[in-house]
């Protein structure tokens, strides 16, 4: 049923590395992806593990951090904190399954290569649509958080739609950037930055006598749960949330296939997810436990206008990475599929600069569009994320062991394999009723939201920061 040629991961040639730094390299690599890499053209492999650990940290650490209490005040405390843990432990798996698939696998470079590999033309064409109609809209998600940002800066300065414009035209040139090689540095800056916002906000709920949206009067006592009782489409759409918290998984097929040493993925991808859990779980617990069920979404709004500026103003930068990182995949998955075993990838040539620049401008104005345009985006981005996120972190996963694993005699079928299987088996299934129900629930979720406000209007000026 499936069958496949295995090959050595032992034979994958790295290029020498000592450190996560961005070097430039002098020498030939030829790679299954990128062909022959010189110094003539851009280094398509110079991520070294170090730095590896930054851009799948900051591909998670931005938009999804700040619902993380939200969500935990529709679950209550106790079962918010067993949903992130068990959706950890899955997309953990996930990610580790995409290095290993890589490693005997060596011509993949994106989900769509997986889909090709296992089902075909169909499935590299479907999971290469999904690819690209997921990125797009979690792009024009950034363009959208980042205008926030700066309308909680300067307190609604300009039209929302010149913020957004603007958020446009800077993803727009820093996710023209080659390679991920050299956005390493950016995604340092943007993780700390973001972190520090985070942070800020934590300790400022902590210290303050109530949060910023709780009733002025009387005493404040948190209203926070150890466990609520939401129903069916307000339990799953929380789920689905802490699934896109985690969702960068698509994207780490496109960052292994540019680390000099894809072997060591899975140190970088343990560093990673460890970071990101304990963050979610400090965060969600801590910013809820004192604000209960008055914490803002995002979460910066939680303290109070003065606090609000000062970590947005931190967040900012961070913001302005998390657009550039999930506007440069989709952009150079294109980018990849267009120029892909000719001379032109790899080359400086006009043909070369042409095309790369096409796609992420083209990327860029789509997003932009679509972010602007549409009245229920965000809603939208929420149901796209179910839909797809979902999708594409865990199913394909579950596929690609089976793939690798199937076909091995019967006097190798141990008790481990037989365990996989059924561990393969029920990601698959797990990840199915969620891409199900979570799209469920945000399509109610979306239904109520233009019942109750219309939605926003096309390129609206109105403040999106609630700072006015």
């Amino acid at each position: 049923m499936m069958s496949k040629t295995k090959e050595d991961p032992n034979e994958l040639a790295p290029v020498p590395s000592q450190a996560g730094e961005v070097r430039d390299m002098p020498t030939y690599v030829t790679d299954d992806v990128f062909g022959e890499v010189t110094e003539n053209g851009p280094n398509y492999r110079n991520v070294g593990w170090i730095g590896t650990v930054a851009l799948m940290m900051k591909s998670q650490i931005g938009l999804g951090v700040l619902s993380i209490p939200t969500a935990f005040d529709t679950l209550g405390i106790v079962p918010g904190i067993i949903c992130l843990i068990a959706i950890a432990v899955i997309t953990t798996w996930s990610d580790y399954m995409i290095g290993v698939f890589k490693l005997r696998h060596r011509s993949v470079y994106s989900i769509d290569d997986v889909g090709a590999l296992i089902f075909g033309r169909v499935g590299r064409e479907f999971l290469g649509a999904a690819f690209c109609l997921y990125w797009i809209f979690v792009s024009g998600s950034g363009m959208l958080s980042l205008s926030i940002g700066l309308n909680a800066v300067s307190t609604h300065g300009v039209c929302t739609a010149v913020f957004v414009a603007v958020a446009a035209i800077l993803g727009f040139m820093f996710s023209s950037i080659r390679t991920l090689g050299h956005i390493t540095w950016l995604a340092w800056v943007g993780l700390v930055c973001i972190l520090t916002a985070i942070l800020m906000v934590t300790i400022a709920v902590g210290v303050e006598e109530r949060p910023a949206s709780a009733p002025k009067d009387g005493v404040w006592v948190s209203d926070f749960k150890i466990a609520n009782n939401p129903s069916f489409s307000e339990g799953i759409t929380a789920v689905s949330s802490l699934v896109f918290a985690y969702s960068g998984t698509p994207g780490f097929f496109n960052i292994v296939s540019e680390m000099r040493d894809p072997r060591q993925y899975t140190r970088a991808l343990l560093i990673c997810q460890a970071g990101v859990t304990a963050v979610y779980i400090t965060i969600g617990c801590v910013v809820y436990y004192y604000c209960g069920s008055y914490v803002a979404s995002p979460a910066l709004g939680s303290a109070g206008p003065t606090m609000k500026k000062i970590s947005y103003g931190f967040a900012l930068p961070g913001l302005l990475v998390t657009t550039t990182l999930v506007t440069h995949i989709p952009a150079k998955y294109i980018f990849i599929r267009i120029l892909r075993g000719s001379r032109h990838l790899t080359a400086n040539t006009l043909t070369h600069w042409a095309t790369w620049l096409s796609c992420t401008f083209g990327i860029t104005i789509i997003a932009y569009v679509i972010a602007s345009a549409i009245p229920v985006f965000n809603s939208l981005v929420s149901l796209i994320g179910a839909l797809l996120g979902t999708l594409m972190s865990f199913q394909p996963m579950g596929c690609m062991w089976l793939y690798d694993n199937w076909s091995k005699g019967k006097q190798e079928r141990s008790l481990r394999w037989m365990l996989m299987v059924c561990w393969s088996v029920f990601v698959v299934v797990i990840g199915t009723f969620l891409m199900v129900a979570g799209t469920y629930g945000c399509i109610v979720s979306v239904i109520d939201t233009y019942n109750a406000s219309g939605g926003s209007a096309a390129w609206s000026c109105a403040d999106n920061s609630n700072s006015t």
